[in-house]
């Protein structure tokens, strides 16, 4: 790659410089935690439990860090890709640089507020972070007059973050969701949601004629993904430009074909891929994923829906929670425990395929020949509307044998298969993230502008623009984040990487559109403006797949101390 010189590699090397003298400090806490927990070359989950606010802090700091990588690896291939004319006050630069100083503040502050526990002490945070060319550096970044004047420039911009430096066909298939979103989505989103609507006809249709449902399917298996690879990178461009649209109404859609098309692939027979694959790739049936229940949520070890043997199948008792489409499908993928002698084990669960009709309402009751009943509730949420989320009630819900996931084989292997689906399912909430977040900052800039106060627009204050700043910094950083995440992901790699950009780029969405409700002020508040929508739905994303004190504490911090382990 070609070196980055001038004033533009000036910059760079202070921000690279500053992160990885964040990056040290980093791994140093943790190899103090991991003194504490490790048993051999693995964490202890009862040792990490003793820690788990040093933890949790840890896996936030370290995804604000890996974020601040992320975005540091864009800039120098934007610039080994810019001529030199252009890239006097780069704009994507100048985000950049914003968002390395805001994390390595932010990543500071956390150390700096009980250094002991992580290890440190305050004098070797400071001789670190607190380099004097550190210190340069992220006095000037953080000035207000520079912060102010990003923000003007994101105002001029409209909003337009920069170089996305997309394949091309990934930028046709993200333009061609966009006006589908500006087209279609948006004119139906505010009905949707306000009057707890199921997802019209008029979407799904459409994005069934678009082959929305099989991105993650083989062509083998008549899906649009290429049989050799998988295409991660376009399914989150999707997700994003859907969830701009509305995440209840469209963002969400490909998530559960997602989910049960990984799981298939991972454990399905043969003949199980080419039954169910090229149905899910046409969205007939659409499907949804009863995994949560009532007492289990993230701890997916702990289900208890039973799932006992009869003559030609099994019969499904017990209850689950928060099944997002569960009245619309007419699949379920369904995680029960098949072994009783492993109440509180993975080992016990399987997966099974249920059939069932299609209903419109918020209540449904399926009655099969046999006399088995599975009933559903819709449960009344402030946001993420469109979908509704269902506890269900099985009683000798029977399931055929061809319907075990895996077959014969599948017994027992159901928590691996369902977990290599979920993989997927959460850098696609990271993506919804950001989709939610440019809508939000869509409007935040275009309220700021035409809001007069004091004679003049609140877009030519310099509080607002500083909102809009760094409201657009993080932006940038979780699209990065997530698109080099799909990177890895399309390499095979990067499970690690998806909690850690899921974790971050959920709570970052809370805050963003909390400042663009801010900025639109009462308005923001009312239900008329679409922004009140954006900030409840931003709430579901750090709960869903994956709490994220759950995937903190028992994926990311666990992965972070045993890699740092191996590395010293």
């Amino acid at each position: 790659m070609t070196e980055v010189t001038g004033a533009n590699g000036q910059l760079l090397n202070q921000a690279a410089a500053a992160l990885e003298n964040t990056e040290n400090i980093l791994a140093s806490a943790l190899s103090d935690l991991g003194s504490k927990t490790l048993e051999g070359d693995r964490a202890s989950n009862a040792r990490l439990d003793r820690y788990q606010l040093i933890a949790y802090e840890l896996a936030l700091c370290s995804a604000e860090a890996t974020a601040a990588a992320f975005m540091l690896d864009y800039i120098r291939q934007l610039l080994a890709r810019t001529d030199d004319a252009d890239q006097s006050e780069l704009f994507e630069l100048r985000l950049t640089a914003l968002f390395c100083a805001e994390a390595v503040t932010s990543i500071g502050s956390r150390l700096n507020a009980r250094p002991a526990d992580f290890g440190l002490n305050e004098s070797g945070i400071s001789a670190t972070i607190g380099q004097a060319s550190v210190k340069a550096f992220l006095r000037e970044q953080l000035a207000a007059d520079n912060i102010a004047a990003i923000g003007q420039e994101v105002c001029q911009r409209a909003g337009d973050l920069g170089a996305d430096m997309l394949e091309d066909d990934h930028a046709l298939m993200r333009d061609s969701f966009r006006r589908f979103a500006n087209e279609i989505v948006m004119p139906l989103a505010e009905q949707v949601h306000r009057e707890d609507l199921i997802i019209p006809d008029e979407i799904l249709g459409a994005l069934r004629e678009m082959g929305c449902f099989g991105l993650s399917i083989p062509a083998a298996y008549g899906g649009i993904q290429d049989d050799d690879r998988e295409d991660n990178m376009g399914m989150i461009i999707v997700t994003e430009e859907l969830s701009r649209g509305s995440l209840g109404a469209a963002g969400s859609l490909i998530t559960r074909p997602e989910i049960l098309s990984r799981t298939l692939k991972k454990g399905g027979t043969e003949e199980q891929k080419r039954h169910w694959l090229p149905k899910l790739a046409e969205g007939e049936p659409l499907c949804a994923v009863a995994v949560t229940e009532p007492d289990y949520g993230s701890d997916v070890a702990g289900v208890r829906l039973k799932a006992t043997r009869t003559e030609g199948g099994w019969l499904l008792n017990g209850a689950k929670a928060w099944c997002t489409f569960a009245g619309k499908a007419g699949l379920l993928l369904v995680l029960a425990r098949t072994n009783p002698d492993l109440s509180a084990s993975h080992r016990g669960l399987s997966t099974f395929l249920l059939e069932k009709p299609v209903y419109d309402g918020h209540d449904f009751e399926f009655i099969q020949d046999g006399g088995g009943k599975l009933s559903g509730q819709a449960i009344t949420t402030i946001g993420y509307r469109g979908m509704h989320s269902f506890n269900l009630f099985f009683d000798n819900v029977f399931v055929p044998d061809a319907n075990l996931i895996g077959g014969p084989e599948g017994e027992g292997k159901g928590f691996y298969y369902t977990m290599a689906g979920f993989s997927g399912g959460r850098i696609q909430t990271a993506a919804r993230a950001v989709g939610v977040m440019q809508a939000a900052f869509e409007s935040a800039i275009s309220y700021s502008q035409d809001r007069v106060v004091f004679k003049h627009p609140i877009a030519d204050y310099q509080l607002t623009q500083v909102k809009l700043a760094r409201m657009a910094a993080y932006l940038a950083a979780c699209r990065q984040f997530t698109f080099g995440v799909a990177r890895l992901m399309d390499q095979g790699a990067g499970d690690m990487e998806a909690s850690m950009v899921k974790l971050l780029a959920s709570k970052t969405a809370e805050w963003v559109t909390r400042e663009a409700l801010q900025i639109h002020g009462g308005m923001g508040y009312a239900e008329e403006t679409p922004c009140s929508r954006y900030f409840v739905d931003a709430r579901v994303l750090s709960i869903f797949e994956g709490a994220e004190e759950t995937l903190a504490l028992k994926v990311i911090a666990r992965s972070l101390v045993e890699r740092q382990a191996r590395k010293t």
